[in-house]
């Protein structure tokens, strides 16, 4: 038996969040269940692999299924939030609402340009678009194959 992943009063905070249907649970098995959850995402190992002590992984697997879908973890989650804010325990510094990064215009972005550098930057701009352009039209012209004006076939008519 390993030893237990949640102490008493750690299970006594999550024990009201869990739903209990009519037909089980049994209350006694409930803890496991839960543990057996946590041992999962602990150890990255497959629900078959699971120690029997939380039970049949199928069982265990079927009550994070059903705690999923009813969004047991989010309110748990919530709760410990609310409760930390009540004892005066949370660091609102460590808190990262989304980690997206998205690249904006330096316009947007509050960058500040002097007209003499941006002139010269829209300048390198317009002569690199040239210079892509006369590149693009040399291409064109090697890729035609080359056409005899005068024409082989002029003095057989």
């Amino acid at each position: 038996m390993t030893r237990r992943q949640l102490t008493d009063v750690q299970w006594q905070f999550i024990e009201p969040y869990l739903p209990i249907g009519r037909y089980g649970p049994y209350p006694e098995r409930l803890r496991e269940q839960f543990e057996g959850v946590i041992w999962r995402f602990r150890s990255s190992g497959q629900w078959r692999e699971m120690p029997s002590e939380f039970g049949p992984w199928a069982t265990v697997y079927g009550r994070f299924r059903v705690w999923r879908d009813a969004g047991v973890f989010s309110a748990l989650l919530e709760g410990l939030i609310a409760e930390a804010a009540r004892g005066g325990r949370t660091d609102l510094s460590l808190v990262s609402v989304d980690s997206t990064t998205a690249r904006a215009h330096h316009d947007a972005a509050g960058m500040r340009v002097g007209e003499d550098l941006m002139g010269a930057l829209e300048e390198a701009v317009r002569e690199q678009e040239r210079a892509r352009q006369k590149g693009a039209s040399r291409r064109n012209r090697s890729d035609r194959p080359s056409v005899d004006v005068a024409g082989s076939d002029a003095g057989s008519a």
